[in-house]
């Protein structure tokens, strides 16, 4: 069963503890990720950019409105996502409880719906 654990943590926080600190957080996430593709649990993972970074891009009536930054004022942000295959919710919460931004922020769990017809399926 394939799970994305979507990483929220406030970007303020991230910014005050400092590059080493953040760099440290992005090692022990590499790390994770090595241990869970020696299981065969690992799909995919990344962190994202700023909030501020983004853009929203909307259609209203045949109109395209394209806007930036976040799409809500939030005081967390998605800062990155885990996509992982396990046998079920009891193993992404405990593979959810090892991310580092777990330590953070929140971490959260939502399945990933399967679609028939997309490329690779």
């Amino acid at each position: 069963m394939k799970f994305i654990l979507l990483v929220h943590h406030n970007e303020q926080f991230l910014r005050e503890l400092g590059e080493a600190k953040h760099q440290q957080l992005i090692a022990e996430s590499v790390q994770l990720t090595h241990q869970l593709n020696s299981k065969g649990q690992y799909l995919d993972a990344s962190p994202l950019h700023p909030s501020s970074t983004a853009t929203i891009v909307q259609m209203r009536e045949d109109q395209r409105l394209v806007t930036d930054g976040p799409f809500a004022e939030t005081r967390e942000q998605v800062g990155g996502y885990f996509l992982i295959d396990v046998e079920n919710l009891d193993e992404a919460i405990d593979i959810a409880a090892r991310i580092p931004g777990a330590r953070i922020g929140t971490v959260e769990i939502r399945p990933v719906m399967e679609v028939a017809g997309l490329p690779g399926k």
